[in-house]
Formats: structure tokens, sequence, C-alpha cells
């Protein structure tokens, strides 16, 4: 058990989106560890799972983050 626990305060109008509830939460409620944020607004929060589905698309199809020699192949020079 911790002697201090420090309690991390959100400012008015942050959302969140908290990974292990799937739910959007004002406030950083839950540890960073657990939630994407914060967010401008409560839509922008409730998106967080979609945006990070595309995102992560974008990084998977961008070229620079993917080059011949990290996949096996052959360099073609």
């Amino acid at each position: 058990m911790a002697l201090f626990k420090k309690r991390t305060a959100g400012k008015p109008g942050e959302w969140f989106y908290c990974l292990e509830h799937k739910k959007v939460e004002e406030g950083p409620d839950c540890p960073g560890k657990d939630r994407f944020g914060p967010y401008a607004s409560r839509q922008e929060a409730q998106a967080a799972m979609e945006t990070a589905r595309e995102r992560n698309l974008e990084w998977e199809n961008d070229p620079r983050w993917h080059d011949a020699s990290a996949r096996g192949e052959s360099d073609p020079d």
C-alpha cells in the first residue's frame, strides 16, 4: 500500500476514453495506462477507438514505416 497516492486532477472540459471500462469519462478518473485523451469534447472521446483504428491503418500502410529490409525482402538495386 502506498503512503501517498497522487490523484491527477483534470481540467474542466477534458474528456477521456477509458480502455478498461470502455466508456467516456470527464476528467482522468482512471490511470493513464488505461485511457486515451484528453479530448476537447465528449463526441471526440466517444470516437476514440475508431480514431485509433484509422490511425493504425494509416501507419500500417505508410511506406516510411515499412522498408524492405524490415520485411526480409532484398533491395532491388
